[in-house]
């Protein structure tokens, strides 16, 4: 059970660093992943909300957690990678729907970057498919509530 937990503060890691370094760095090292190309269909790759800065302060976060807490450095770089690689492919989708950057998509906004992190954890042989799945649920679920939360304390720019 302790694992389960330890991943999911890593999801939450991954999923908060970046909104935590937008507040402290603010325009600061915010090139966005796609720089500014377009996709056959001429919307942005990604959108200017994705940058570098948040995909290394997600990743090193996760690292230096899972190193802390006994998972290692290479676990945790991979898992934050993997939840990057999540959030980057659902804004992938969402920008191919003619959604706006930051615009909300429940269960896609959630679902894939908190997915592949975890298929990480059960390859690696940390946990079962049926706690992969509650973790992944929990996660999606804490989500959906926590992030409107955060808007109204200042927090996020977004309440989604």
């Amino acid at each position: 059970m302790l694992i389960s937990l330890k991943l999911f503060v890593l999801l939450v890691l991954a999923n908060g660093a970046p909104v935590v370094a937008a507040k402290v760095f603010r325009h600061r090292w915010s090139a966005p992943v796609d720089a500014g190309r377009k996709w056959f269909d001429g919307r942005p790759l990604l959108g200017k909300s994705k940058t570098w800065r948040g995909c290394v302060s997600g990743a090193l976060s996760c690292a230096l957690f899972a190193l802390a807490t006994g998972q290692g450095f290479l676990f945790g770089l991979l898992f934050g990678v993997l939840a990057l690689t999540g959030d980057l492919l659902s804004s992938f989708i969402k920008r191919r729907l003619g959604l706006s950057p930051s615009e909300r998509m429940p269960w896609l906004d959630q679902i894939p970057e908190a997915t592949l992190p975890v298929l990480l954890a059960m390859g690696w042989g940390l946990v079962g498919a049926w706690s992969a799945l509650l973790i992944v649920m929990v996660f999606t679920l804490s989500n959906m509530w926590i992030s409107p939360l955060l808007y109204r304390l200042g927090i996020r720019r977004q309440p989604y």
